[in-house]
């Protein structure tokens, strides 16, 4: 292992001689990525996978048949980045975040509206990385603008039947999600497969969140603390002998567990007629605010990276996400440096790192083997696009954007001069979730298909009814299309974002004359087929 992390670190130190300070992030990234591929890597993409590409992981949806024309007919040379820039600075951008974070976060265990307004908000704001984590950890019950974010612990803080609150269930989650390590299995002993794991570490983090209580006193989520005035007790199940730990971060020091006299452990006392349960002295929550959002934490700093870079390159730089330690290093470690260290300069600027990576020559590759090549390259030297699952999120508002039907269902709708949900998205939304959602607490990060889900775009009614021609929509305007090279081309414009081959187009107006008899219903199936076929269905 000593010689390993010799040659790795040595690897490291040769490429980063390679690039240069003075060059944006995202050449620096490319000239990293491509020196280590070790083969001929794929050509950037065209104008059309790009833009299917950008739009899906920037706004979560497909985009419309005009502004897909608009792109493609645009000659200007800076076009791609002034897309990502015109994404970025989208209300859609912000939305798209908070669906997307807000399943990695929550893992479909719940959802909750001031949660959901949190995430929208920050991602709006651009709030630092740091700042937001520290908000989820610690959240101010007094502070409206930020006090959803409670519902992170509060959720993982409910009692479900008999069983108890799962105390370490929530202390892997804040492991794994905001420091990439899974510790689940160091709680009872030093992990078995991992040595960098030790009991110590899950302990030491469990203390800062075993005596965190919901607050029963206030109508949203919000979080209270029992008062801590002992160390957590420990023993291995294989070696009998006793430890004792405060709060500790993984891999960190210690924190004292102060003592006060008797009645004086409270900064604020409880209260029982409002049941107000206090607010200690002693706060390990605000602790762990304070130190493990931090840009001296390289766990913390890296994970924030390596999930940012997973979310649009499709796969994280250390693989799995939750699973950072000696024994499985990054793939590409001076890519991995690189970013962590330009994220903590630029102030945990989540646009401006989203925006480098979008802008490299690694992101924008087609998905097609380069010329020549004979077999699949390894999936971990980003020679091709990696071709990614979309979320449901994204494979909902993409069929209505498809279908033409996005204008109509909104996720809101007005209700005396306030925004309400829509109840028929809504509706529609949880058909979706059932159909293409992992169970609660399964991170959605491999592609899992399903015969649930090929059954629910074949037959679900409310689906079907997307595809039937009503006023604006796809199937009417196809309906009246009398050229049949432009009714093709439309068709897959508005669904696939590119252009019909000759094969393509002859086989759709074969198709749709076929049925004349039956008018709208070669339309209907002709879009049914495209919507539910392996090219829609992927971001690639």
């Amino acid at each position: 292992m000593r010689i390993l992390a010799i040659i790795s670190a040595s690897l490291v130190l040769m490429l980063s001689a390679i690039v240069s300070a003075d060059e944006p992030l995202h050449v620096r990234i490319d000239t990293l990525i491509e020196a280590a591929a070790g083969g001929t890597v794929a050509p950037v993409a065209d104008d059309a996978e790009v833009l299917r590409r950008v739009f899906l992981d920037l706004a979560g949806r497909i985009p419309s048949s005009e502004e897909a024309r608009a792109f493609l007919n645009d000659s200007a040379a800076d076009k791609r980045a002034v897309l990502i820039d015109r994404l970025l600075a989208s209300p859609e951008y912000s939305r798209r975040m908070r669906d997307a974070w807000n399943v990695q976060f929550m893992e479909r265990a719940g959802e909750h509206e001031e949660w959901l307004r949190f995430l929208e908000e920050s991602f709006a704001a651009n709030k630092p990385w740091d700042k937001l984590v520290r908000e989820i950890l610690n959240p101010n019950p007094d502070d409206e603008s930020s006090r959803g974010a409670a519902f992170f612990l509060t959720k993982r803080l409910e009692n479900y039947g008999q069983q108890p609150v799962d105390l370490p269930g929530l202390t892997r989650d804040v492991g794994r999600l905001f420091l990439g390590v899974d510790l689940q299995c160091a709680q009872c002993h030093d992990h078995l497969t991992v040595d960098d794991y030790k009991q110590i570490d899950f302990q030491g983090l469990h203390t800062f969140l075993s005596h965190a209580t919901i607050r029963t006193d206030l109508k949203f989520p919000a979080v209270g603390e029992k008062v801590v005035d002992k160390k957590t007790e420990f023993m291995s199940v294989f070696v009998k002998q006793p430890h004792k730990t405060g709060p500790r971060l993984p891999f960190g020091t210690e924190v004292e567990v102060p003592t006060f006299a008797k009645g004086e452990e409270f900064a604020v006392a409880p209260d029982r007629k409002v049941n107000f349960p206090g607010k200690p002295k002693f706060s390990p929550l605000a602790i762990l605010s304070e130190q493990l959002p931090t840009s001296t934490n390289s766990l913390f700093v890296r994970n924030a990276v390596n999930r940012l870079w997973c979310q649009l390159m499709g796969r994280g730089l250390v693989h799995p996400l939750d699973l950072h330690h000696s024994g499985n290093p990054a793939t590409h470690p001076a890519v991995l440096d690189l970013l962590a260290t330009e994220f903590t300069q630029h102030q945990f600027d989540i646009k401006w790192l989203l925006r480098e990576l979008a802008l490299t020559r690694t992101y924008q590759r087609s998905s097609r083997l380069p010329t020549g090549s004979d077999r699949e390259p390894p999936i971990d030297k980003y020679m091709v696009a990696i071709e990614k699952p979309l979320s449901t999120e994204q494979m909902l508002m993409s069929l209505l954007q498809a279908t033409g039907e996005a204008s109509r269902l909104t996720a809101t709708i007005q209700v005396d001069g306030k925004a309400k949900p829509n109840p028929a998205y809504e509706d529609l939304r949880k058909r979706f979730v059932a159909a293409f959602a992992n169970p609660p607490r399964d991170p959605e990060v491999e592609f899992a298909p399903s015969v649930k889900a090929a059954l629910f775009l074949s037959n679900d009614a409310k689906v079907l009814e997307l595809l039937k021609p009503r006023e604006g929509n796809l199937a009417e305007q196809l309906s009246k299309e009398t050229d049949a090279r432009k009714l093709a081309e439309s068709l897959f414009l508005s669904v696939l974002t590119r252009s019909p081959t000759a094969d393509e187009a002859e086989a759709v107006t074969q198709f749709v004359a076929a049925r004349k008899q039956q008018p709208g219903q070669g339309i209907e199936l002709a879009i049914w087929a495209l919507l539910s076929s392996t090219e829609f269905c992927m971001n690639h």
